[in-house]
């Protein structure tokens, strides 16, 4: 969120984008070189936000156990809920969060419990006030099996970054590690990393390990990792990931359709495209095709539990692996290659 009357509306002034994109297509690190990747030009509404409840969505996240199913939730000023959208962007469900607060939310990502269970993680992460809040909290409750409204208890992680307080937006998880990124806002803006395990007690400490575009609003990893994005209010840009796992090799940037404040940014369950969303009442779910650098190998597939009762509430682990040897016979490739490529994925 920001709080002049300007910059909320700047997505419809051509002077704003121009100046802003200067900032946004060329700045240092992982600001990118200013080559472009990919254009909006082909994107798609994807669906339009139909619930007058949420006005200020600042984060998206897809679900891994819903099929089509989208997770957003509100800025500040109002209670801690996670909006279940489905595929016409309806609300199918409302998630309470029980033991939360909601000074702040500004970023949400999907990762996974200590057990390994598909959990949703959401950033109270915001301090318009540039360093008033001496820590932030990033809340977690576990991803529920059922589409129902419901009150979920919250798990809380506070988090201090190690130059000091800052204003941030984007939150981010490593699907293949399960780490948590944060990156800042304002201009100067960097990447945080937080310890590979959160703790409940005391501080987790982000440790700055790279630079971040200016006025970042949101970020994600792709499903398969190999790849991340980090959007602004008027593009995004795309990174591939090193071996520790952050966001480094500059892709390029990414055009995104002219939003009314655009602030929401994730991946599609398949990892081909991008899914970006807007602050205000009815707005529309963009949907965004990458570029051929940024799209997943041929033989990745996401990690998903939609439409598979696994009922992992009870913490054990999910292993899909026989149900990908199963399609790999079903097209008639041999055991022995489908052997060998579920090894390279596990």
């Amino acid at each position: 969120m920001i709080t002049s009357s300007f910059l909320c509306r700047a997505g419809r002034g051509a002077a704003a984008a121009a100046l802003a994109g200067a900032f946004v297509l060329t700045g240092p690190g992982l600001a990118g070189s200013g080559r472009a990747a990919g254009s909006a030009a082909d994107s798609k509404v994807l669906f339009t936000v139909s619930d007058p409840r949420i006005n200020e969505a600042s984060g998206i996240g897809v679900s891994r156990r819903h099929q089509g199913v989208i997770y957003t939730h509100n800025d500040s000023g109002g209670v801690p809920k996670i909006y279940a959208l489905g595929p016409d962007g309806a609300t199918r469900a409302v998630f309470t969060l029980a033991g939360a607060a909601a000074r702040d939310w500004e970023g949400m990502a999907m990762g996974r419990d200590e057990q390994g269970r598909p959990a949703i993680y959401v950033g109270d992460i915001g301090d318009n006030l540039g360093g008033a809040w001496p820590y932030v909290t990033v809340y977690r409750i576990p991803e529920p099996s059922g589409l129902r409204s419901q009150t979920i208890r919250a798990t809380a992680f506070r988090m201090k970054y190690e130059d000091g307080p800052r204003n941030a937006e984007t939150l981010m998880i490593n699907p293949r590690t399960n780490r948590l990124y944060v990156a800042s806002k304002l201009f100067g803006a960097a990447l945080y990393e937080a310890p590979a395990r959160l703790r409940t007690g005391g501080y987790n400490r982000m440790r700055k390990v790279g630079d971040a575009p200016p006025i970042a609003t949101d970020g994600a990893f792709s499903p398969d990792g190999r790849t991340a994005v980090i959007r602004t209010y008027f593009g995004a840009r795309l990174y591939g990931v090193d071996a520790a796992g952050r966001p480094a090799k500059d892709l390029g940037s990414v055009g995104l359709p002219a939003q009314e404040q655009g602030e929401s940014i994730t991946y599609a369950a398949d990892g081909r495209s991008l899914l970006a969303g807007s602050e205000g009442v009815r707005q529309p779910v963009h949907q965004v095709p990458l570029p051929k650098e940024a799209l997943p190998a041929p033989s990745a597939t996401p990690n998903r539990l939609a439409g598979k009762d696994r009922r992992l509430d009870d913490g054990r682990r999910d292993d899909p692996g026989g149900v990908r040897v199963g399609l790999f016979l079903a097209v008639g490739i041999t055991a022995v290659v489908g052997y060998g490529l579920l090894r390279r994925r596990a």
